[in-house]
């Protein structure tokens, strides 16, 4: 216990330190839960009263493992590399095969302890595996969240009603071989089952690959949709007005300015 409560004590001060240093990794912090990186844009990083919201990514099955590098080999961390501007906070955990709600859950509710977030402003983006996440995580806990991209993906819950409580954009490529869109589309027909679907948005991207999708997590667009919306909102609606095509896919990819240096901190706490 005392050893748990100077964890606590150094972290308090810790924090607002690293919180310059843009990227932090958290290993061992959370018990039962997941490591995790947590990602502060750094020309608001010294401003530690000013509330940021909070992108939760959720990787697929080829980042899992115990090597949390991995975790920055594609997704939002990895576009930051190359230059693309996300004004929020990222948390990105690691699981070892498989996304449980609820230990995501522990992790952010520790985040939104030691870090400036909007807890009106916490969105969840995910693919493949990380897609099925997304799906399970807002689903069981639709209250939480503001709005959520779920990538060629799918759900393990069974229950899905939650889903149409959230502004949600499911994305699938006609050509995944991996992950076939008729996991996606699952998802979408039990939705409307369950109730009215005005806050969902299904697109599909005829001739697009798994690996091609990941290409969305270059582009601006996915970013500034969901930071269109806020559980504040008087009436809630999914916003239209962004697209995202093969053609935006591709272009983004190809235009990122270049690799970005990001200085990492490590912080090691025991697991219980």
């Amino acid at each position: 216990m005392k050893r748990i409560v100077l964890i606590v004590i150094i972290l308090s001060g810790f924090l607002p330190t690293v919180a310059s240093a843009q990227l932090i990794a958290h290993r061992g912090v959370v018990p039962k839960a997941y490591d995790f990186w947590v990602y502060v844009p750094q020309e608001r990083a010294a401003k530690d009263t000013t509330k940021l919201p909070l992108i939760l990514f959720l990787h697929g099955k080829s980042l899992s493992g115990t090597n949390l590098e991995k975790v920055r080999e594609y997704g939002p961390l990895e576009a930051l590399k190359f230059g693309r501007k996300i004004d929020a906070i990222i948390l990105a955990p690691q699981s070892q095969g498989g996304w449980s709600p609820s230990r995501i859950m522990r992790i952010l509710d520790w985040t939104e302890e030691h870090y400036p977030v909007d807890t009106n402003r916490v969105y969840v983006f995910g693919m493949s595996m990380g897609g099925y996440g997304t799906i399970d995580f807002t689903g069981t806990y639709p209250d939480k969240v503001a709005a959520a991209v779920a990538m060629c993906g799918g759900a393990d819950i069974k229950d899905v009603s939650g889903l149409n409580k959230v502004p949600l954009w499911i994305i699938h490529g006609t050509s995944d071989s991996a992950v076939s869109w008729k996991q996606s589309q699952a998802v979408v027909d039990a939705m409307k089952a369950s109730g009215p679907t005005d806050l969902l948005r299904f697109d599909l991207h005829p001739g697009v690959s798994h690996s091609y999708l990941g290409r969305v997590f270059y582009m601006s667009e996915p970013y500034e949709w969901l930071m269109r919306h806020s559980l504040t909102d008087s009436l809630k609606t999914v916003d239209k007005t962004v697209e995202i095509t093969k053609d935006g896919m591709s272009k983004a990819y190809k235009s990122m300015p270049g690799r970005k240096s990001l200085k990492v901190i490590e912080y090691k706490g025991t697991k219980k």
